[in-house]
């Protein structure tokens, strides 16, 4: 069985109960792949993003004060679950340039993809706007492809860019939806 890796919003999913229905959806999944694993004998893995960890830091430092009271109950929900954390490394950055380039053929503007610019002329020569595609996401799925894990995340629409330019190599699953 693959190791998932955990997007932003399934994390606040799995943990608040007030996120209904997507809140039972995501408990039903986990509890069906435990199962699983326990009956497969294989481990059930899960693994944030260090990209995962900066979004949800920067979701608390962001709330107002009456709302931070999550912030420590969250914390100790996610280590409660002990995923492991997964950093950008040399790897990633293999891909994330891969993909990264794949984008910018498809959407950059044509003006910029002159041949015979130099690579330090092309450090951040177009927009995540202009890519169409959140430079987190694009980190998130690099991380995916590069250690071929499942991506769960609600984000499939946001992502279609990205689905677009890695030629079917990332494998994505959503335990928020309801099941068909």
């Amino acid at each position: 069985m693959r190791d998932f890796l955990i997007d932003t919003n399934i994390w606040e999913y799995w943990f608040n109960e007030a996120k209904e229905p997507e809140h039972s959806r995501v408990l039903q999944r986990v509890g069906e792949l435990k199962r699983r694993c326990e009956k497969e004998k294989a481990p059930f893995r899960v693994w944030i993003s260090s990209m995962t960890w900066g979004e949800l830091e920067y979701g608390y430092q962001v709330q107002k004060d009456k709302e931070r009271s999550l912030e420590g109950p969250f914390r100790h929900f996610v280590h409660s679950i002990a995923p492991k954390e997964y950093p950008i490394d040399k790897h990633v950055l293999r891909d994330y340039g891969r993909i990264r380039a794949r984008l910018f053929e498809k959407y950059g503007p044509k003006d910029k993809k002159k041949k015979s610019r130099r690579p330090e002329q092309l450090i951040d020569p177009v927009t995540s706007l202009q890519l169409k595609t959140q430079e987190n996401d694009l980190w998130i799925v690099s991380q995916a492809i590069t250690r071929n894990f499942t991506l769960v995340t609600n984000d499939r629409r946001s992502l279609q860019p990205l689905l677009e330019v890695t030629d079917n190599e990332l494998n994505i699953k959503n335990w928020a939806e309801e099941s068909k």
